[in-house]
Formats: structure tokens, C-alpha cells, sequence
């Protein structure tokens, strides 16, 4: 993929894990990129960046960027349809997009939250593709399955801060259930690719990552990612839910449940045979590296 250092790009929710990884992609392709942050400040050295602190949900406001015409929205889906009015003025016409494959594994949860943000998820896909026909914009919607690679994930990394701390990990079950965790650079390859490839405009994708492990081998992976022999110690599902309810009293673990236990043992693959047809997606098997944030 190549731009000239004049084409503008713009990326919501640049500070993501995402994010992390693909702005320097954009840059290093020529991009002049144009970085969305409600809080953080974006710090890259390099003269076709520029950061904006905004917060979308407060109405959009930006400064007229001549030739501006593509869109990378890294932020949470559902705050996406209600700018698309306000893009298409600004003259935007492609627009790529993530979701989650949550809006699938969490529909029929127990957990009331978990299910709102299913439902939350499938309605803002929805009206994001509804307003993109209206306004005459071009859209991909990406669906990464479990997400890890700079340590600002709630799996892969909570995971292994448990066993750095601890030693050992709590399992109930057999840890039997089928994962695809996925990079993010990944997802960001993914998201340059759909700039230069015609059969991705108005097409959803499911993104897995490029290896199937059991719930149980993931964490062995971690193990040794640590340098540390694998302690994965049986526990009562019911001292499982015990110690969870605990944990979630701590902010930094308020979003624990009891559903995560249970879903130790359930299958959460998802079929990204489109994406490698369509635009070549090639994802690296399952590679944790501690402490690795570019």
C-alpha cells in the first residue's frame, strides 16, 4: 500500500492496541495521519503526524483537512453512527471500522452487561452500515476475535500478570474451549489492506488469529512465554466464582464475571476464510511477548 506524504488520513480511538500498531504502518506508507485521542497525548516523530485531542461523543469538531477522504474508527463501534453525518460533510467516503466478535460469544450470556454489549454491538453495526449507504460512503467492518500484542488487552494480558504474580493459574474445567487469540498488528495489517483492495468496500469480516489452541494451551503458551514451567491448578467452580466475586471489587478488575469461568470450556473460533480470499490476511500463529508495547 502506498500514499503520497500530501493524503490525509484520519484514526479515531488512535491510542487502542490497535492503534498502537497501525500508525506507524500509516506513516511508513506515506500517510499524512491525523490521530483522534479524547485524553492521551500521541507522541510520534514524524512530520506527516498530527494529534488531535477530541472526544467524539461530545459532537464532532475537527479542522478542515484539505483532501481528506478515508476514515479509520479504532474507538468503540457505537459511538460511530451518530459522526457519520459530519464525516460525509468533511468528505469522507471510505471508512473502515472494528467491531468484536463479542456481538456472537456474549449474545446468550448470563450476564446481563455482556449481553447489552452484544446487543450494543449488532445495533451499531447496523445503523453504521444504514448511514454509510445513506451518505454514499464505502465501509469495512472488521470483527477481531481475542486481541493481545502491547499489553492493553483484559485476557491474554490480565492472564499473564495473574501468573507473574502468583506462580500458578486457577483453572475450572478442563480448559477445553477453542481459542484464535489475534495480534493487533494483525488487525492492523488487516485495516492498510482494505485501503487498496476494491473487494473489501461493503463487506464484514470475522478476524481469528492464525492459530487454534484450547483455553488450557494458551495459558501453557504464557507460561513459557514467561520463562516459567507451567502451574495450572484445578479448582471448585463454586471457589472459582468466590475469588472472581472478590476481584471485581478492585477497579482494575471491575469487568470480571462469572461467565469468563464458564467459558473456559466453550469454543469462541470464528471463520476468516473471506479475509484470506478477499484480501490475503495472513495472521502469525499464537506469539506472546511480555513487556512488548512499540
Amino acid at each position: 500500500m502506498t500514499g503520497s506524504p500530501l493524503t490525509p488520513i484520519i484514526v479515531s480511538g488512535a491510542t487502542s492496541q490497535i492503534g498502537v500498531f497501525l500508525l506507524p504502518r500509516l506513516i511508513e506508507a506515506g500517510f499524512h495521519v491525523h490521530a483522534l485521542s479524547r485524553k492521551d497525548t500521541i507522541i510520534q516523530n514524524h512530520s506527516f503526524f498530527t494529534w488531535h485531542q477530541l472526544d467524539i461523543t461530545n459532537g464532532w469538531r475537527i479542522m478542515e483537512i484539505p483532501g481528506i477522504s478515508q476514515f479509520f474508527h479504532l474507538a468503540p463501534i457505537w459511538l460511530l453512527p451518530d459522526i457519520i453525518e459530519a464525516l460525509s460533510c468533511y468528505g469522507i467516503r471510505r471508512i473502515v471500522a472494528l467491531s468484536s466478535t463479542s456481538r456472537f460469544t456474549k449474545l446468550d450470556s448470563e450476564n446481563h452487561q455482556e449481553r447489552e454489549i452484544s446487543k450494543k454491538l449488532a445495533a451499531a453495526e447496523k445503523a453504521f452500515i444504514a448511514k454509510c449507504v445513506d451518505h454514499g460512503i464505502s465501509w469495512t467492518l472488521f470483527r477481531p476475535t481475542l486481541i493481545y500484542g502491547c499489553e492493553k488487552d483484559k485476557n491474554v494480558t490480565i492472564i499473564a500478570k495473574f501468573i507473574s504474580r502468583f506462580g500458578f493459574f486457577p483453572l475450572t474445567g478442563r480448559g477445553e474451549g477453542y481459542r484464535q487469540p489475534v495480534h493487533a498488528d494483525d488487525v492492523a495489517k488487516a485495516c492498510t489492506a482494505a485501503l487498496t483492495c476494491p473487494n473489501t468496500c461493503n463487506r464484514a469480516y470475522n478476524l481469528s488469529g492464525g492459530q487454534m489452541l484450547t483455553f488450557k494451551e494458551m495459558v501453557e503458551a504464557i507460561f513459557l512465554a514467561l520463562n516459567k514451567k507451567p502451574r495450572i491448578v484445578n479448582i471448585p467452580e463454586k471457589l472459582a466464582y468466590f475469588l472472581l466475586k472478590g476481584a471485581s471489587l478492585f477497579p482494575a478488575y471491575r469487568f470480571l464475571n462469572n461467565e469468563m469461568i464458564k467459558r473456559m470450556d466453550q469454543d469462541l473460533c470464528f471463520d476468516s476464510s473471506d479475509a484470506i480470499s478477499d484480501f490475503g490476511y495472513s495472521p502469525r500463529g499464537f506469539q506472546y511477548q511480555p513487556g512488548r508495547n512499540p
